[in-house]
């Protein structure tokens, strides 16, 4: 038995009249009551009361037709669904995002992207620009805002902001109120900066930084998340280059300062160039519009 026996079912359990059901379903009478006779017959039970003037649902066929509701329109629900999902109107999408990034771009692309398409859910997954690029390629992360790194054939990108890097101290710091603050009068400093291994294009950036100068860099702990980092720079035990987006609302014990000719880091929304998910493809057009409404780029 299958969808069309329950409509053929449901035309004469709704209009209780073999020629208005017949109609309903194209038919002419004579076929229309065989399928009725066969229906009973598949499901051995007696559906329907009928003598030469009515037609009347017996009790077991008043119960088929409350079922038969309720199946037909999951069905059609279900049709509808797979509609929508295959044009990227509904389902999932995985989303993955630097921490710090949270503090910048991912709120407004959350936002845009929820009222744009409200019945996509959208997983949220904070991870290290490393997680991030294995996730893409793993395919555990449809979408991702990460630290742009060159050449990256595998994925879409787009340019959403680019982020300079300010020096953070304790507000008691000798270089606290400074101007602006060169490597060369961090020569001394101990740096806690994150690991390579975590974020290689931030790593790289501070790296460079002191580098152009012939300073090698003082770097005393390496903690992979940029919290940790701010933490460790409150208790006096080093100075950080960080994201500009985590430098408000430091705290009354610490304080940012400007970097003489800071390095700029790209911060891109990507995703796999051959996706499986149709949702991504609205993803990326909003990041576009961002992209385009920035007045830093």
């Amino acid at each position: 038995m299958d969808t069309r026996h329950m409509h053929i079912f449901m035309a004469l359990a709704e209009t209780l009249h073999f020629g208005r059901a017949a109609e309903r379903m194209s038919m002419s009478q004579p076929p229309f009551s065989r399928q009725i006779a066969m229906i009973e017959r598949m499901l051995g039970v007696k559906l329907f009361e009928r003598n030469s003037r009515n037609v009347a649902l017996t009790p077991a066929g008043e119960h088929f037709m409350k079922d038969c509701r309720t199946v037909l329109a999951q069905f059609e629900d279900a049709c509808r669904d797979v509609r929508l999902v295959a044009s990227g109107m509904k389902g999932e999408l995985r989303f993955g995002f630097m921490m710090h990034a949270a503090h910048s771009v991912v709120p407004q692309l959350v936002q845009l992207y929820s009222e744009a398409r409200p019945d996509v859910r959208l997983v949220l997954d904070e991870r290290t620009p490393t997680e991030i690029d294995e996730m893409l390629v793993g395919g555990t992360l449809d979408a991702a805002v990460t630290f742009g790194c060159g050449y990256t054939p595998h994925l879409q990108t787009v340019l959403l902001t680019r982020e300079r890097l300010r020096i953070i101290m304790r507000a008691d710091h000798p270089l606290a109120g400074a101007a602006q603050i060169g490597p060369a009068a961090l020569r001394a400093e101990k740096i806690i900066a994150t690991p390579v291994a975590t974020a290689p294009a931030l790593r790289s950036a501070i790296n460079s930084y002191f580098s152009a100068k012939g300073i090698v860099p003082n770097v005393v702990f390496e903690p992979r998340l940029q919290h940790t980092i701010i933490q460790l720079v409150a208790k006096g035990l080093g100075i950080a280059l960080i994201p500009e987006s985590l430098c408000a609302g430091l705290g009354a014990g610490l304080t940012s300062g400007t970097l003489t000719d800071p390095p700029q880091l790209d911060v891109v929304l990507c995703a796999p160039i051959v996706s499986k998910n149709p949702a991504v493809s609205t993803f990326m057009q909003i990041g576009k519009a961002i992209q385009h409404a920035s007045k830093s780029i």
